[in-house]
């Protein structure tokens, strides 16, 4: 750690956006156009959204502008018209500015999309600043591999990782009793499963406290980003499954905490704006500025928690199964979810499908524990579980 320095206008930080569009996306750039003097913007990646990602290449005068979809280059090529900034596009363009010589990578790219330019990053020795949970999910000690081999920084972005990141004593590794995960619980925190039963796409992204895209959001109330996040915590962190909970803390003021055996326990609070992380992430390793708004004690009538129901939240189990099982299950978990989320937002099957549909992909994987040594196995796994997850969401479509 000793030799990363901090950005400063002496020393700018290069730095690649992946994901740039999108809610920690935009975050990111609109952290970066404050103090444009410290930053010096070598790639912004964008899913489709040519119109905001030639905006934000432009305000930020980066060096190189991708957009994943092919299909939409010749859209971002006439936006960025005029202007010295390199276009390109396609799913190996965006590895391309992955690999690109940016000190400082976000990895913002919702879902299993963003596993490999993440990887790409890590290979290379940049500090990478991750905010996709799924490529740790999914490939995780590829990924952690990548980084110690690399002399790179792994970086969590995650409001609850990013808490036990600044109070994760690493020296006092063997001191810590337990991981907390905090979780807001949700929109349906307090409703029955015969509600959720007639729960609506709009319903469920209405999230009481954090402002996050689609897929996000929906996996707040399944409490399946809670489940992910468990998994991403324990491959972290290097503590046991059995040391990891998870409490539900409706004021999201408590991001999460870390409990050591003298019966101390440290704690990261903040306001719900996921500034607040990145902002740690791009100054670190120290502090910088930053514009949130900042916590008023005097506000907050009261903290309180709650145990996680994982009869109403069954995504909470898979998770944690999946994690104790090892292997194909994370993947095959993330990869049936990211398939019936997408069912569901289409209107194809019911909110409470989404974790039966993962439940059965999983009872009905051959070779689940199986070991996972190289990046094509997860691919594969990825692709025949999102087949097989499709399978069932069509049976159930037909059934609804």
């Amino acid at each position: 750690m000793s030799g990363w320095t901090a950005p400063s206008p002496e020393k700018p930080r290069r730095i690649t956006v992946l994901g740039s569009t999108g809610s920690v996306g935009q975050s990111t750039v609109d952290l970066i156009a404050r103090d444009p003097a410290r930053y010096r913007v070598e790639a912004l990646v964008a899913r489709n959204s040519v119109e905001l990602l030639a905006e934000q290449a432009r305000r930020l005068r980066a060096r190189l502008a991708v957009v994943a979809d092919p299909g939409r280059f010749e859209a971002l090529k006439a936006a960025l018209a005029g202007t010295s900034i390199e276009v390109a596009a396609g799913p190996e363009a965006v590895i391309e500015a992955a690999e690109r010589p940016a000190e400082w990578v976000m990895a913002a790219v919702v879902g299993f999309a963003g596993l490999a330019p993440t990887l790409a990053a890590a290979r290379r020795g940049a500090m990478v600043a991750l905010a996709n949970k799924e490529a740790l999910v999914c490939a995780g000690r590829l990924l952690i591999d990548a980084i110690e081999q690399s002399g790179g920084v792994l970086l969590p972005v995650d409001s609850e990782h990013n808490a036990i990141f600044q109070v994760f004593e690493p020296d006092q590794h063997r001191a810590v009793d337990r991981l907390i995960l905090t979780a807001s619980g949700g929109p349906f925190r307090n409703w029955s499963l015969a509600d959720m039963a007639d729960v609506t796409p709009e319903q469920a992204l209405a999230h009481p406290n954090w402002d996050m895209g689609d897929k996000i959001s929906i996996d707040s109330a399944t409490m399946m980003n809670k489940g992910l996040e468990l998994i991403e915590a324990q491959l972290l962190f290097g503590l046991p499954e059995d040391q990891v909970d998870i409490v539900v803390h409706p004021q999201s003021v408590i991001h999460s905490m870390v409990a050591y055996r003298d019966g101390s326990v440290l704690a990261q609070l903040g306001t719900a704006d996921m500034r607040i992380p990145i902002s740690h992430a791009l100054g670190w390793p120290a502090r910088i500025d930053g514009p949130s708004a900042k916590l008023d004690f005097m506000s907050i009538p009261a903290l309180t928690f709650e145990r996680p129901d994982s009869g109403r939240f069954p995504s909470l189990r898979l998770a944690r199964e999946a994690l104790v099982t090892g292997g194909h299950a994370p993947i095959v978990l993330n990869a049936a979810n990211e398939a019936a989320v997408a069912a569901f937002l289409a209107r194809r099957i019911r909110f409470l499908d989404i974790a039966r549909i993962v439940e059965d992909v999983m009872a009905g994987w051959n070779g689940l524990s199986d070991a996972v040594d190289a990046l094509q196995q997860v691919q594969s796994a990825d692709l025949e579980a999102r087949r097989v997850a499709e399978g069932f969401c069509r049976a159930r479509a037909l059934s609804n």
